[in-house]
């Protein structure tokens, strides 16, 4: 970041949250508590009000009464506020009003020489996070869930784990996210930060007690990281194919379990090789089985004697029948 960039988001920073701490400033515009404190003495040194108060409580701030007259917003900023999130998360939330009522009111209120790249977006681009075959989960905790994150109170919930079983637990609500069409509910228990599907959330109930929120905790960044160490963390089962040239459309346009395609080199057959990345075995078997004669497995070694089984047992369960 330039460093003119950096001193006028200070200045933005300081006018919309009133009084931050050098670290603060330093983690939200990435550089170091030092090049913070240079950059006050050049806006001290540039005329601008600002105040350093020592103490627990203490930080930089800006004089009472002042106002700077740049805004930092530019067109694309501007075009961000009319990407508002999906009828269906607002509604979630209580939120009923219509996106087409809060864009007109922007519309209405912002400078004459960001209307029309605002109307452009507004006309152009709508967000749709639901899936083609939509199931509602059930959310009825969400409203308990969000009362609690917004008044920093413990809360006990009956959660459903993956077997089914319910446990009660006593957790501290730090923030809400959506995820596609599902909420999730970022929470501590015992000192660590967990996850929770609001969907799997029974019985929800807000205690009196509060809680401190962690200093310098960041929802945004927080997910973030969870989200690259859940995918990190998912099993992997990876089977070494061939397949038959007819279904090669039919699985890069999927995507879903194909790693790696190696069309380069197919075989005097004209068989593709490729690799196939899928959870666990059992997910391999039915997917391969499901293909017929249309893919081979190379390996694992014992994968097709389990494929043979599985078909046996089909073909026993219907002769059966």
């Amino acid at each position: 970041m330039m460093r003119a960039d950096r001193l006028m988001n200070i200045m933005i920073l300081l006018q919309s949250k009133g009084k931050m701490t050098a670290k603060e400033l330093s983690n939200d515009l990435e550089v170091s508590d030092r090049t913070i404190l240079r950059d006050m003495d050049a806006l001290t040194n540039a005329g601008i009000p600002i105040v350093s108060e020592r103490g627990k409580e203490g930080g930089w701030r800006l004089l009472d009464n002042f106002r700077s007259k740049l805004s930092g917003l530019t067109v694309d900023d501007m075009k961000t506020l009319f990407l508002l999130p999906p009828e269906e998360i607002l509604k979630d939330l209580g939120l009923n009003n219509l996106p087409l009522d809060t864009r007109q009111k922007l519309l209405a209120n912002i400078p004459d020489t960001y209307r029309d790249e605002a109307q452009t977006i507004w006309e152009r681009i709508y967000i749709d996070s639901g899936t083609w075959r939509q199931s509602k989960e059930n959310v009825s905790a969400l409203n308990t869930v969000q009362q609690a994150v917004y008044d920093s109170k413990k809360m006990k919930i009956y959660y459903e784990q993956a077997d089914g079983e319910q446990k009660e637990r006593l957790v501290e609500p730090l923030g809400l996210v959506a995820k596609g069409d599902k909420w999730y509910l970022v929470a501590l228990r015992d000192g660590e930060l967990r996850n929770y599907r609001v969907s799997r959330i029974h019985n929800a109930k807000i205690k009196s007690e509060t809680f401190r929120r962690p200093l310098n905790f960041n929802l945004v960044a927080y997910w973030e990281r969870s989200k690259v160490a859940f995918v990190q963390n998912l099993p992997k089962y990876d089977v070494q194919v061939e397949i038959h040239p007819e279904i090669m459309k039919r699985i890069k346009f999927t995507g879903k379990f194909v790693q790696v395609i190696k069309t380069d080199k197919p075989n005097e057959y004209n068989w593709i090789s490729a690799t196939l990345r899928f959870n666990d075995k059992q997910e391999a078997i039915e997917y391969i089985l499901g293909f017929a004669n249309k893919i081979k497995v190379v390996s694992p070694k014992d994968l097709p004697d389990k494929v043979v089984s599985l078909a046996m047992s089909v073909i026993d369960f219907y002769n059966n029948e």
